[in-house]
């Protein structure tokens, strides 16, 4: 009788093959938020992020070949995490707006994203996307679906407290205020941390939003109203 004896897959070998080329990756990408942190864009070489991983340069040619191709994968993965960040927080706030624009600005100031490492390196990219197109349209379709949550809660709210605002308008303060008080921690203002940046961040929310939201840090409720 003949017996078929299978032969090993070759899967768990591919996949463990896969593996080690994304941890590579991610590797050379936490080290390039780490140069662009301490040198900025244009000090940041294929070099220094080779040797803060801790890795061969030749490792880093054969993952991005070249500095841009690093740059870019950079910035989508600090895309991608900040959008699955805040796009989870909202998730889990319910369907209150008010609970939902709270927890949004909460997020903004969680320091798995909100860190002197990760500002830098944004700061980096923003002082560069004027000039680069592919940057542009790699964060430009994220940013306006962000912006488009903050007009919906801002519309929402309006409608529900019967405040008397442009929605879009407030909605682009609000974002324009958080990105300020980014700025200003990556800065390292001596009176700013992450905790008062947020506190500051709550107050604008009961200056426009009174009937949502109090000084106490409680959501005003409608039977309170």
């Amino acid at each position: 009788m003949n017996i078929d004896i299978a032969k090993p897959s070759a899967e768990p070998e591919r996949r463990g093959r896969k593996a080690s080329k994304e941890t590579r990756r991610q590797q050379l990408i936490e080290a390039t938020i780490d140069s662009l942190a301490k040198y900025g864009y244009s000090e940041t070489t294929m070099a220094d992020v080779a040797d803060g991983a801790g890795l061969s340069r030749g490792i880093v040619n054969f993952h991005f070949e070249s500095k841009e191709k690093l740059l870019v994968a950079t910035l989508q993965y600090m895309a991608d995490e900040y959008a699955a960040h805040w796009r989870s927080a909202l998730q889990k706030a319910g369907e209150d707006p008010a609970r939902q624009l709270a927890v949004l600005v909460a997020a903004d100031f969680e320091r798995s994203i909100c860190n002197r490492r990760k500002l830098a390196a944004w700061c980096a990219f923003w002082g560069e996307a004027k000039s680069r197109p592919t940057y542009q349209a790699l964060c430009g379709a994220r940013d306006q679906a962000y912006q488009d949550v903050f007009v919906d809660l801002c519309q929402r709210l309006k409608a529900d407290g019967d405040y008397d605002f442009d929605p879009r308008d407030t909605a682009l303060c609000l974002s324009a205020m958080l990105e300020g008080l980014w700025l200003r921690l990556m800065m390292g203002a001596e009176d700013l941390t992450r905790e008062s940046a947020h506190r500051a961040a709550a107050d604008f929310l009961v200056t426009i939003f009174p009937k949502h939201f109090s000084r106490d840090g409680q959501r005003v409720h409608k039977a309170d109203r």
